[in-house]
Formats: structure tokens, sequence, C-alpha cells
């Protein structure tokens, strides 16, 4: 899905996000009250309620644990064993990174590669993962993107990705980033061998730099052929301005979408305003209001809307990335095109790469 969070401060000191682990809160979007955490293949999980450890792999028999809220500490399952904890944290042996599942049971499960973190959050749990920032841009680009997009597509979303994360650390109280479109949207880790890992791995530590500081650069699923500028929906003023840029492909090939809401909510939405967007489909769904760019027609009852696009349409656009990519065009050409004025550069050490 297209980043669809608020513009946000972009320049960062010479320590900050220059850091390769970044924390990441997931699967906050099913308000957990529990987690199960389970090794995944070989590996031995040392998971620590507060100070106790408990080692958790398949040759033991016992590989799995269940965390679950407790009035404000959890109650840690592991087999036959029950401990109450203020917080757990969960690694590899020797405190390293290690690959496990975290679910929500009947709910969701995902494989992650990292070292993880649960602690109680007004009356939920909140899981934090600290991974490394390459292996966090994979997941991004895995993410939002299909298997079949051409490479220096990938290759541009993977140097956008990684911009955002080094420009824009904190951007929640408890960890760095969640793993919606909040701030970024984040899956499983792909397989080495996949185009998305491989593009990243092409890519390694490049960032779109202005004024030789990182931008959290934003990107949208399709524009509705020009590209607009924060200003455009609302937005605060941020350290890159951004730029309207005609995009051939959107103009030419337009996403089209039509959706039916409520006078009630209609009257709430002011186009353009992402923040009026936004809370209609964070209550609606996407598909309620996918774009800015719409004509509303009041019926009876209800209204139509008619629109264009997919996302807020500021920055690049991936479905013009693409059709840059299948015409020929280099990463490079693709993020130039898109966020112009800016420069390609390698984090840390801002050094212009050609």
């Amino acid at each position: 899905m297209p980043l669809r969070g608020a513009v946000v401060a972009q320049r960062v000191g010479s320590g900050g996000s220059s850091v390769a682990d970044i924390r990441i809160g997931v699967l906050g979007l099913f308000h957990p009250t529990e987690f199960t955490v389970t090794a995944s293949g070989n590996s031995a999980l040392v998971l620590r309620a507060d100070q106790e450890p408990i080692v958790l792999e398949k040759s033991s028999g016992v590989d799995s644990a269940s965390i679950r809220t407790s009035g404000n500490d959890l109650k840690v399952s592991v087999g036959r064993r029950v401990v109450r904890a203020s917080k757990v944290v969960v690694t590899g042996r020797n405190a390293q990174t290690v690959d496990f599942v975290l679910a929500v049971p009947n709910k969701i499960a995902r494989r992650y590669s990292g070292t993880l973190e649960i602690k109680p959050s007004a009356g939920t749990l909140a899981a934090i993962v600290a991974l490394n920032r390459e292996t966090a841009v994979a997941s991004v680009v895995a993410a939002e993107n299909s298997p079949d997009t051409p490479f220096e597509a990938l290759k541009a979303q993977a140097v956008a990705a990684r911009s955002y994360f080094v420009a824009s650390p904190g951007r929640h109280h408890e960890f760095d980033f969640c793993d919606t479109t909040h701030c970024q949207f984040l899956r499983e880790p792909p397989p080495p061998e996949s185009a998305a890992a491989r593009a990243v791995a092409a890519t390694r530590d490049l960032v779109l730099a202005y004024d030789s500081q990182p931008i959290a650069a934003m990107y949208t699923r399709s524009c509705s052929g020009r590209t607009r500028i924060p200003a455009d929906l609302g937005f605060s003023s941020a350290a890159y301005p951004y730029y309207s840029v005609e995009c051939q492909h959107c103009r030419s090939h337009p996403v089209r979408w039509s959706s039916r809401i409520s006078t009630a909510d209609a009257a709430t939405l002011q186009t353009p305003n992402e923040s009026a967007r936004l809370r209609i489909v964070r209550r609606l769904g996407w598909s309620a209001v996918p774009s800015n760019d719409f004509m509303a027609k009041k019926e009876t009852d209800h209204v139509i809307l008619n629109g264009t696009g997919e996302g807020h349409g500021i920055g690049l656009c991936q479905a013009g990335a693409r059709a840059m990519a299948e015409e020929g065009a280099n990463f490079r050409q693709v993020l130039t095109r898109y966020y112009p004025n800016t420069a390609i550069v390698r984090w840390p050490g801002a050094n212009s790469i050609p």
C-alpha cells in the first residue's frame, strides 16, 4: 500500500538514523491481548520474562510461548510452566538476531528476523521488533510491490523506503515506526534470492537527499496524471518541498474508482484534504475513498464518489515508476523524475553517487 502518513521532519543529525537497527511496532492494528511466539525452523529462541531466561527450540519439544495481558503485567505460558513478568524480550542465543514467528491467535501470523519485545500498553499488548535497516527496507519493498514489478522500479522503491527510515526515526513514542501505511507498510522479509531482496542489496545504503540531508520520501500507488505537493492536501511544509510532476502513464492510464458513502460521511469529506480522507478510510476501509481526486454526486440518502488515482499522490508514483522501468529507465532516472532537485547519496557518509 502507498505511504499515507503526514509529512514529518526531514533533517537528522550525525547520530540518529545512521544506526542500522530500527524498532518497529508490529501487528498493532489487531489490538492484541495475546501473542504466541514460535521458533522458526531450527532457530533457538531465548525468551526472557523480565530476567528469567526460557529457551524455546524444537529439539526440546517446546518451541512456542503464549503471552497474555494480565492486569498491568504479562502472563507467560511455556508448556506447563507459567510465569508473570512486566515485559518479555525474545532473542537468539547471545542476544543476537533470530528468526521467529509472531502470531495473534486466530487472526494473523508473521515471520520476522530480529529481536522482539512485548509489553503491556493501554489494555493491549505492544510488540516491538528491532531489525536491521536493510531487512526492514526489503520487507517494505516486498510488501509494496508485486512479484512482476521491473527490477529498476524495485530499486527506486528501495531507495525511497530507506530514505524514509533514515530521515524520520521516532515517529511513535515507544518505537520508531509502525508496520502500517501511517509509516511504511511492512510484512515478512523476502527470501534473499527474491527480486525485492536483490534490489535492496543493489542499492545498499543509498538514500535521497536534499540540501545534503536525507528526506522522508513519500510515495503513492498511482497519481491522477500529476503528483501533488504537501500543501495541496493540508500538510505543513517540510525540508524537502516536493514538486508537482507530470506522470504520463497515469494521465494515459488512470486508475478509476467509484464508491458509495453516507451523506453524513460526505459532509466531513473535504477535497483535497488528506486528513479528512484518512478519517473516513480508517473507519470504512481504504476502498471507501482511495484518493483525493474525485467528484461527488448526491443521491437521495447517500453520495456517489467517482474518482481516479490511489493514495495521497505525493512523491514517487509507483504505477508511473513501473511504466518508466518497463520503457528502459533506470532507478536513478525514476527517482530524478519524481523527486526533482534531490541527490542520491550513500548514508552514512553523504557522498553523492553519480
